[in-house]
């Protein structure tokens, strides 16, 4: 009798250690809400008509999210009581697309009330943003829950800057879990979108220029910026609006923007260079990867299960 209270107690414990730590998948909204990546995807294609950067502006918010506590809908979260916003963190200045969320939480709400997180939107927006801009698409795994609380102090120190070299980004997808491909991959997302003069005016100074910069193109860039550092120009040059591997040619002729991107090829004897080199040569090598790392980006410290909430409103709490 002793035994099989034992063996039960076992089979119990491991019951709850299995459900503690529940797994996304693809197929979590599949009865709960059937039609949702249709819906999201009808929001985006429409926002993207009023707006080029809409699918940018998406997939910069989900990579926000995740890397500060994991992706549980925090970077969302306006100050309100009990709660200080991530969105006064440096990283996330001038950080938008909140409007284009809000648009899509409306519109599932309408189908599948209280059913889809807010983490889930930024999830599904982003691979909806990719292939409609002619990228890859991929297995969005599904099942997360948004946060109660945000965290200022981590999306200070969290978050990847324009201005750090390859160790200190390498040090920072490493903490969460991400490694080279990783982040050579998901880099690769500035294929399009814009960025200010601000983070990148830094490196057209003209006593002491950028040597991993292209000259005519920082001339280009330079006449650009001369009349305001919130000026906004292509992250990509050749192709700003379409998703594909430019961003990687273009890093091998020193046509990388901001300078987080360009010392991915332009440091010796880091492994990132092979890496450009590989994703230069095969656009599809360069989608295969993207996909995966955006799944392994997706899968970090999720909450699943009963933990945190299904926010109505995405900006605040229920």
């Amino acid at each position: 009798m002793a035994s099989f209270r034992a063996i039960a107690l076992f089979l119990l414990v491991g019951l709850m250690v299995g459900v503690s730590k529940a797994q996304l998948c693809p197929t979590f909204y599949d009865e709960s809400c059937p039609d949702l990546s249709n819906i999201v995807r009808g929001v985006v294609q429409q926002a993207l008509e009023n707006d080029d950067r809409a699918g940018a502006r998406l997939i910069r918010l989900h990579f926000h999210d995740c890397f500060v506590d994991g992706c549980d809908g925090s970077i969302l979260l306006e100050d309100q009581p009990g709660v200080v916003s991530e969105l006064g963190a440096p990283g996330n200045a001038n950080i938008t697309g909140f409007n284009i969320v809000d648009d899509i939480k409306a519109a599932v709400e309408d189908a599948c009330p209280g059913v889809v997180s807010c983490a889930d939107i930024l999830a599904i927006a982003s691979v909806e943003s990719v292939s409609l801009a002619g990228g890859p698409c991929w297995e969005v795994q599904l099942g997360r829950r948004d946060r109660r609380t945000a965290n200022l102090q981590g999306a200070n120190t969290s978050l990847p800057s324009p201005f750090e070299n390859v160790t200190q980004l390498k040090q920072k997808f490493r903490r969460v879990g991400l490694d080279s491909t990783d982040l050579v991959a998901l880099s690769g997302a500035h294929t399009f979108g814009r960025s200010r003069c601000r983070f990148f005016d830094r490196r057209l100074n003209v006593s002491n220029p950028d040597n991993t910069l292209d000259a005519s193109y920082a001339a280009q860039l330079r006449q650009a910026c001369s009349s305001s550092r919130d000026t906004f120009l292509n992250l990509d040059p050749t192709t700003p609006d379409d998703f594909d591997n430019n961003y990687f040619t273009n890093l091998q002729s020193n046509f990388g923007l901001l300078g987080s991107d360009q010392v991915l090829f332009s440091t010796p004897g880091e492994d990132t260079v092979d890496i450009v080199k590989m994703f230069a040569g095969s656009q599809q090598q360069f989608f295969d990867s993207f996909g995966q790392s955006m799944i392994n980006m997706g899968n970090i410290s999720p909450l699943t299960g009963d933990e945190g909430e299904i926010r109505s409103n995405c900006r605040r709490l229920n």
